[in-house]
């Protein structure tokens, strides 16, 4: 079959007119001036999209594993290895014997400098097309996008009627109407638009691609903030484009401003498995899904660009990924302690950030990562916070994540959106009372057997593992499709229902506390919140994942008067805030609870209880002195001690026990006797 066999000019069987066998070229002599030739066309290449839900999870842009699959359907490395690389080349991604790896010389991660007969070599890179990532160069001094891919758009932006994908809804215009505080000297004036000035074309090219058609609030702030080298803090609800916020100017920075060179005292990092990577943006998150998320909204933005974005995460292969950043990377998504790890092992130095993003930093210090955290930022090659910009996004801000911003930020501009802490007014919330498990189920039923005719997904909460797969387990016995997603399962099965959820094959994701905060899940229209969970802050979470982006939803709980009582007082306070149906057993359980003295944890005033109150949304360098709102030692939640009495522990709270009231006596948001628009300090009740 020799003869039969021909690779792309380099026929096995002759050598060409007149010539006897040829003998077996290696690959990295393929090419070579008087070598047997390569410069024949190129194999047709299969442009077609992969059928939807074709291979599962494992090929779509959701799978972490997605993100470092650099061996199929590359799109290029004609002459060199798929995965490898890169050697001698014809088309994207080959590109020449690379040198040492330099920033300023790739397109797109794993072109090089130019193939064989100019043919291509240098664009593409790292996985060609199919990966999505950044496929322009930047040359001379220039930024020079690549070629659009109508295959890679439909996978990166979908289509106009593609549940999978995120659009603007119906109510994003009531966005307008949210009050934004933005406090620090020389604010700059918020953007109404998406224009240039201060954003790259390039950039809005591909914001039009996502069909975002105006900034959010928080966008509207950060974008001049940011561009303009002002560190940022910035509290705003869940759902308002707080990723956005932050990948909108620092990709538009890099299109402007080019890659950075590697110091001289790094010394490159050398080739393949001695290469190290020198990103210039780093974003931590807490969780392996929402590093995933941002990432993919990074790859979205980034598309056509130089930028290369890579992610890495625990609870996944390390060799895929570090084969992932071997290729280069410009734009790294991390969960904090396998980034420690690969910073351990000298394949990523962080000697060259020019920007820290910390996405859902209370999260993270909630969940231990603080060690891992300062390690990173303090005890390691990365620029000082004199020589960087640091922006920290969160929904909420308590007093010891805005303390720690003294460490981290420099004369930051603390913005707050909304009252951070509270739920968008697109949400629905419903509270229904049940006394024990059969009535949750026998309600579930009924809840999601509407759902099923009006469409949409719904998310389920539970609080124990356990519960998830139970209650999956006891749905699915019911003809109800249902997944579950909760700590216990390893990474491919949580990617897995995922994307089955994503995509809408199953549309019941039954979810433990993992999937809580900050995943954006497109079409989300139900949250039902079959456990309630003991802390305020979580349920807002929760709720958060359904009116996005000014689309409508629904959120139910279930309430248990005995079980979940230390939670009415501040339920209650948020449905009125948000101007909800107040059912009549959740205002007695209030009562009863403020009766009964020692509110419930309500919102946390910072880890190990104390201090508390509702300030997280504040800027505590213009926080009044006295009571427990920053740094006292009183009792949490709604006025300290419950809803009638205690010290004054919310922000700002002076006084002594005083006379009941949200607050106690010199409580609320600003002192001055009893909150919430009850100047006497008197019991509600």
């Amino acid at each position: 079959m020799a003869d039969q066999l021909n690779m792309g000019g380099l026929n096995l069987g002759q050598g060409g007119p007149g010539a006897g066998p040829r003998s077996y070229i290696p690959p990295h002599m393929r090419g070579k001036v008087g070598g047997p030739g390569m410069n024949g066309p190129p194999p047709p290449m299969n442009n077609d999209p992969t059928p939807a839900g074709a291979n599962g999870l494992n090929k779509s842009a959701w799978s972490g594993n997605q993100a470092q699959d650099f061996d199929t359907r590359g799109g290029g490395n004609w002459g060199g290895q798929g995965g490898g690389p890169p050697r001698g080349g014809y088309g994207g991604g080959g590109g020449g014997n690379r040198p040492s790896f330099n920033p300023t010389a790739y397109g797109g991660g794993g072109g090089g400098q130019g193939g064989n007969n100019n043919s291509g070599g240098g664009g593409g890179g790292g996985g060609g097309y199919a990966r999505g990532s950044g496929d322009g160069q930047w040359r001379d001094g220039k930024h020079v996008p690549g070629p659009a891919n109508p295959r890679v758009e439909r996978e990166l932006f979908g289509t106009p009627d593609d549940p999978s994908k995120q659009h603007t809804g119906i109510n994003f215009e009531k966005y307008d109407d949210i009050p934004v505080e933005a406090t620090g000297h020389d604010v700059p004036e918020p953007v109404l638009s998406f224009t240039n000035p201060p954003l790259d074309d390039h950039l809005i090219t591909n914001i039009a691609l996502a069909r975002y058609n105006m900034p959010t609030p928080v966008q509207k702030y950060s974008i001049p903030i940011v561009m303009g080298g002002r560190d940022l803090m910035a509290c705003a609800q869940t759902g308002s484009g707080k990723t956005g916020g932050f990948l909108f100017p620092i990709l538009s920075q890099a299109f402007l401003t080019g890659p950075s060179a590697i110091p001289a005292n790094q010394g490159g990092g050398g080739f393949g498995r001695q290469r190290r990577a020198f990103p210039t943006s780093l974003i931590l998150a807490p969780t392996r899904e929402l590093a995933s998320q941002i990432y993919d909204e990074a790859r979205k933005f980034a598309y056509r660009s130089w930028v290369r974005p890579c992610v890495v995460y625990g609870g996944a292969d390390i060799g895929s990924q570090l084969r992932q950043i071997e290729r280069g990377c410009d734009l790294l998504v991390a969960t904090p302690g396998r980034l420690v790890d690969l910073i351990e092992r000298g394949r990523v130095s962080l000697c060259n950030i020019k920007y820290l993003i910390l996405d859902e930093a209370d999260r993270m210090l909630d969940m231990g990562f603080e060690p891992q955290i300062r390690r990173i930022v303090e005890g390691e090659d990365m620029p000082n916070v004199n020589d960087r910009q640091t922006l920290m996004f969160s929904a909420t801000f308590p007093e010891y994540i805005q303390k720690l911003a003294r460490d981290f930020l420099k004369d930051y501009v603390f913005l707050s959106v909304g009252r951070v802490g509270s739920t968008s007014e697109n949400i629905t919330q419903r509270v229904i009372e049940v006394h024990g498990k059969d009535d949750k189920d026998s309600f579930l039923i009924d809840l999601l057997e509407n759902d099923k005719e009006t469409g949409g997904l719904t998310l389920v909460f539970v609080e124990t593992k356990r519960n998830a797969d139970e209650l999956s387990y006891f749905l699915q016995n019911r003809n109800l499709p249902a997944t579950a997603i909760h700590g216990d399962r390893t990474q491919r099965e949580r990617e897995r229902a995922l994307e089955l959820f994503r995509t809408g094959r199953c549309p019941i994701l039954v979810a433990t506390a993992v999937a809580a905060r900050g995943l954006d899940i497109p079409n989300v229209t139900h949250v039902i919140n079959y456990d309630l969970p003991t802390d305020i802050d979580d349920y807002v979470h929760r709720i958060g994942r359904t009116g996005r982006a000014g689309n409508t939803g629904v959120a139910t709980a279930f309430f248990n008067p005995r079980d979940n009582i230390g939670v009415a007082q501040s339920l209650l306070v948020l449905l009125q805030e948000a101007k909800q149906e107040i059912p009549s057993f959740l205002e007695n359980s209030a009562r009863a609870k403020s009766f009964g003295g020692g509110g419930g944890r309500g919102y946390r005033g910072g880890r190990g209880g104390g201090g508390g109150g509702r300030g997280g949304n504040r800027d505590f360098r213009r926080a009044p002195g006295g009571g427990s709102g920053f740094g006292g030692g009183g009792g949490g939640s709604y006025g300290g001690g419950g809803y009638s009495g205690g010290g004054g522990s919310n922000y700002g709270g002076g006084g002594g026990g005083g006379g009941g009231g949200y607050g106690g006596g010199g409580g609320g948001y600003s002192g001055g006797g009893g909150s919430y628009g009850n100047p006497g300090g008197q019991s509600w009740w």
